[in-house]
Formats: C-alpha cells, structure tokens, sequence
C-alpha cells in the first residue's frame, strides 16, 4: 500500500499594526512599510519594543532605560493581545542594552512584567540603538498553545 502525499494548507500571515515609516519618527523620508507583529500559524514575532510609543510617535524613558522597558513591556501586552497571544506564550526575548550597568534596572521590569512565564533570554549589550536616545529594546517571539489557537 503506497501512502498518499499529505496535503498542506497554506499558512496565511496575520499583520498585526502594518504601516509605513513615511512621514513617522524613525524612517520620515523612506517608505519602509513594517509592522508591530506578525502571526504565522500559531508563532507570533514581535518587532522590537522600545519606549517608543504605541503610535511611534513619542517616547517614554529619555535617560532613563527601566522606564523604557516599562513601556516596551506594555507595548509587547497589547501587541501579543492583538495577535490572539498572551504573556506567558512568550518562548523566547532577546534584549538590547546599551550599558552593561542598565542590565540591573531593566531586568526587574521585565520579571514584573514574565512573571512565571520563564522564557529562554538573550541579553545583549550594544554601541547604540536606533535612537541616540534609546537605551533598551526587546525583542518577543511567542507559541500561542494549540487549544487555544
């Protein structure tokens, strides 16, 4: 008896914020065209949040790295909310400091924030962000669990 090719359904990608750069705060004069997440079956990627508002037009935190993570975090909540996902379906965060010493304020946030959620974590300590202003980013990638898909 020969087994029959399984036949897959094509995965569709859910754009959850989509926009364009143009005319906003970090690329005004290029039409770069992102968004704040992307659902892929039941993986969810988040673009890196930093104390940039939710609309990306103002910032949180100038100077001040855990009130960035503070706002990130938020960020993160709402973004996985829209995508069907919650916080403790994240698996995985990549952090992005620009000072090794801001590593003691904004790893507090962001156990508050994980609570038992246990995610593996990256930590990593960069010349500079996307903003001179910019101390902190993460980055969230999460599995929403099948029974609730």
């Amino acid at each position: 008896m020969t087994q029959q090719p399984m036949t897959q359904q094509p995965m569709t990608h859910q754009r959850i914020y989509p926009k364009s750069s143009k005319g906003g705060n970090i690329f005004p004069d290029i039409d770069f065209r992102s968004c704040k997440a992307v659902r892929a079956g039941n993986l969810v990627f988040v673009q890196g949040q930093t104390g940039l508002t939710m609309d990306d037009e103002g910032f949180v935190g100038e100077g001040d790295p855990a009130a960035q993570a503070e706002n990130a975090m938020q960020n993160v909540r709402e973004i996985l909310e829209a995508a069907g996902a919650r916080m403790e379906d994240i698996c995985k965060i990549t952090t992005y400091v620009t000072d090794v010493a801001h590593r003691e304020r904004v790893y507090p946030v962001l156990a508050r924030h994980l609570g038992d959620t246990y995610p593996c974590s990256t930590g990593v300590v960069v010349q500079a962000l996307g903003k001179p202003y910019a101390d902190f980013e993460i980055d969230v990638f999460a599995v929403i669990p099948d029974e609730r898909a």
